[in-house]
């Protein structure tokens, strides 16, 4: 008689804090690792709207030493970032920047179409394609072979904040609106709902195999699993420490937080 094989289902991982930088950071955002040592910040030092020119980008090195805290400056309220190739896109409130990362200048500059604008996050795919959340008026862009574009705009956005592009053809999406992790088709536009019930949801970064973590900007991280399970990790609201777009370095098993408020990255081991 054949036997069923049992299914194994492996435990939700959890974090070991392993280390924090110094608290000379100014409103750290999101980081953003470049895939060799360097992780980049970005601060908003000053209103995360103000057209101030304060906001600067810094570099950081993977055991929390920061190398070179004004590697980049005279940007505005910056967020969002993403890499390709010897480019860093930073979004700046009501444009998209892009800034060579062999000499620290911008090079070029995207406008957001319309009023009010708050460019929030950015992701590029592995072909150079570049998108970018408006969390203020329910807009993603898109920037491809050097054409901008609103790609997708109203209320089944329900106010975007973190994106990650997976391959070419999807896109996943939190929504502050409603506290969810979605995947858009990139073709069909189509937008479905994979895990709800984390509040101002900010940070996604890939774990692999299908799963992913996510950021909750009061304070919370979760795991979601490839069928929607989540699991919450951590919860530092009690502490008033933020937890905002969050990065992953998978070859150090490193999850890495920027606290906003508290001017300091954490970062934890997953176990």
């Amino acid at each position: 008689m054949a036997l069923t094989p049992k299914t194994f289902y492996s435990k939700p991982p959890k974090l070991v804090k392993a280390w924090e930088t110094d608290t000379t950071l100014r409103t750290p955002e999101s980081v953003l690792y470049d895939g060799n040592n360097t992780l980049y910040v970005a601060n908003i030092d000053g209103k995360p709207d103000g057209l101030d020119g304060s906001g600067f980008i810094s570099k950081v090195s993977l055991d929390g030493k920061i190398e070179n805290l004004h590697w980049t400056s005279g940007l505005n309220a910056p967020k969002g970032m993403g890499l390709y190739k010897n480019r860093l896109y930073v979004t700046d409130v009501y444009r998209l920047v892009a800034i060579n990362t062999q000499t620290g200048q911008a090079e070029k500059t995207w406008d957001a179409v319309g009023k009010d604008a708050f460019l929030n996050d950015v992701t590029v795919d592995k072909e150079g394609t570049v998108y970018v959340s408006d969390s203020r008026v329910n807009k993603l862009y898109r920037l491809k072979d050097d054409k901008w574009e609103v790609f997708m705009e109203g209320e089944p956005l329900n106010n975007p904040n973190g994106v990650l592009a997976v391959g070419t053809d999807k896109l996943m999406i939190g929504n502050t609106k409603t506290g969810a992790l979605c995947s858009l088709d990139l073709k069909t536009k189509a937008l479905k709902q994979i895990a709800d019930g984390m509040a101002n949801t900010d940070g996604i970064v890939p774990e692999g195999k299908g799963n992913y973590f996510v950021s909750d900007w009061s304070g919370r991280l979760f795991h979601i699993a490839a069928d929607g399970t989540k699991t919450d990790l951590l919860d530092t609201r009690a502490e008033k420490v933020n937890a905002a777009d969050i990065e992953y370095v998978a070859k150090k098993k490193l999850l890495v937080v920027p606290t906003f408020f508290k001017n300091k990255l954490v970062a934890y081991k997953v176990e």
